[in-house]
């Protein structure tokens, strides 16, 4: 609640000024008055007139200046004299986002900054807004600006192909995942093997190799999951593990592929006959590890063969500003495909993202999961294992950003677990953005009533007139914690309107 101060005058100051000198009597007679030399030519000459005017004809004198009355209320009372939607004075640092449509400061963002500055408690953001307002145009203004600041703009699974112009302009690394284009091994580490090989032998070794084991195994799983259409079981995790153990031996390297690990399980070696305590009987072995031989027979052999089967063809510069794995070559697969191949390019992400933070060169990275949520509604217990893969925090120096159209998103996976672990997810984000929303969207999102109206002020046209902007292009609210919300207009430069176009596709026509 703020306190206000309004002064009411009982007199107005005078100062009027006259073009002419117009004597009383002629007033009868205005058609027939020529111009003539103006009495106040020296005086209007002053830079400031006296408190009570000046004391000639037309001077605008008076007899008596009131005294100004001050008034002072909450904003409860003055309701009428403040009808803001979100406070006034914001100091925050960092890219510039736009203006604030009630004070016209400019705003800026910089999850870093506002963590160092204690305004967040984390560097997490969630984007959410109806198709086609700009939540993508956001995130890409942000990615632009963190590289200028010396981050890394990271993008480890662009479904629809949007970032790869904009990462190409930065001067960064685009590898196209598809056929007939790069592979990638789900199971490479990575510059992680580099940084391994010149990390000498004791606890720092063993914790690099840790970390590489765990993503590995973790995909694995996610991947058996998807296929086989439930998690797998305590032995078929535990046979799994040792079999990529022996498979990353077998290779004499830290990157192992996905028919490495198959032929190792379908060899039934002694330390996996041991591991799923068959007592040396084949047939029963084969009975407990058959669900994962299928699975992986058709990872190898089915819709994804050439693309995640091989070692990696492709690696990023050591010094690239941004980088992108472009998956759009599987947009029109089937969700279990793509949700595979967005498991695989999380994996591949997540390796060079912990060899980064982990070497020498280190560097702040910007994080970007967009439709994220094709790929967890595929199975149970996705989110889980893909949170496992891709679990970054501030220490790490990591900005994850989530973008979603709809918490409807959420709803949509699996089971109540995979849901309400979703709703944590957003839930921890320090940061929320939020576009133009649907009415029905706002009762769960955390915010005022002001600021709820205004976002369902923005999502729709007012007019079926063609040539009107959208009303909630370029618009923001920027949420953290219980503070009142930031409402920001984010105008593009010319280069940004080409580079974060989205509707390319349509080729623009004439009606008759």
């Amino acid at each position: 609640m703020k306190l206000l101060r309004c002064n009411k005058s009982t007199a107005s100051v005078p100062g009027s000024r006259l073009p002419m000198a117009i004597a009383v009597d002629d007033l009868d007679n205005l058609d027939q008055l020529t111009p003539a030399a103006d009495p106040l030519a020296a005086l209007r000459a002053m830079p400031v007139s006296p408190a009570r005017g000046w004391a000639v004809r037309g001077g605008g004198r008076d007899h008596h200046v009131g005294q100004s009355s001050v008034w002072q209320g909450t904003s409860t009372q003055l309701a009428g004299l403040y009808p803001f939607l979100s406070g006034s004075g914001a100091q925050v640092r960092g890219i510039p986002i736009g203006r604030d449509l009630t004070t016209h400061e400019p705003i800026g963002l910089d999850p870093g900054a506002w963590l160092a500055d204690g305004l967040v408690t984390n560097t997490g953001l969630w984007i959410q807004a109806q198709p086609g307002v700009g939540k993508s145009s956001f995130a890409k203004r942000l990615g632009v600006g963190l590289c200028a600041f010396g981050w890394i703009f990271f993008i480890p699974a662009d479904i629809k192909g949007e970032y790869t112009q904009l990462v190409r302009r930065l001067g960064g690394t685009v590898i196209v995942v598809g056929r007939g284009a790069e592979a990638v091994n789900p199971l490479d580490p990575g510059p992680l093997a580099a940084l391994l090989a010149v990390t000498p032998a004791g606890r720092e070794r063993d914790a690099v190799r840790e970390i590489i084991r765990a993503r590995q195994a973790a995909l694995l799983e996610g991947l058996l999951l998807l296929e086989i259409g439930r998690p797998p079981n305590t032995t078929e995790r535990a046979i799994l593990s040792r079999a990529l153990d022996l498979a990353t031996d077998a290779a004499r390297s830290t990157e192992p592929t996905i028919p490495e690990v198959r032929e190792c399980l379908d060899e039934a070696p002694d330390q996996l006959l041991q591991m799923a305590r068959t007592d040396d009987d084949l047939t029963r072995y084969l009975d407990l590890v058959r669900p994962m031989l299928s699975a992986l027979d058709l990872l190898c052999d089915g819709p994804l063969r050439g693309l995640f089967d091989r070692r990696s063809t492709a690696r990023p510069t050591a010094d690239a500003p941004a980088i992108s794995l472009d998956i759009s070559a599987l947009d029109e697969e089937t969700d279990e495909t793509v949700a595979a191949a967005m498991l695989c390019s999380w994996a591949w992400g997540s390796a060079l993202v912990e060899a980064r933070q982990l070497g020498a060169a280190r560097k702040n990275i910007f994080w970007v999961q967009d439709e994220m949520w094709r790929a967890l509604r595929a199975g149970p217990r996705l989110v889980e294992l893909s949170d496992r893969m891709t679990r970054f925090n501030r220490h790490k120096g990591v900005a994850s950003a989530y973008l979603t159209h709809s918490r409807d998103d959420l709803e949509a996976l699996p089971s109540e677990q995979d849901r309400a672990k979703a709703r944590g997810i957003a839930a921890r984000c320090a940061i929320h953005v939020y576009g133009g929303l649907p009415t029905r969207e706002l009762a769960s999102l955390p915010v005022a009533d002001r600021e709820a109206e205004m976002l369902a002020s923005w999502q729709s046209a007012g007019t079926w007139v063609r040539g009107y902007r959208h009303p909630g292009r370029g618009l923001y609210l920027l949420k953290a914690g219980e503070r009142l919300g930031l409402p920001v207009r984010m105008e593009l430069t010319e280069v940004e309107r080409e580079l974060y176009n989205t509707d390319t596709a349509f080729v623009k026509t004439v009606s008759p």
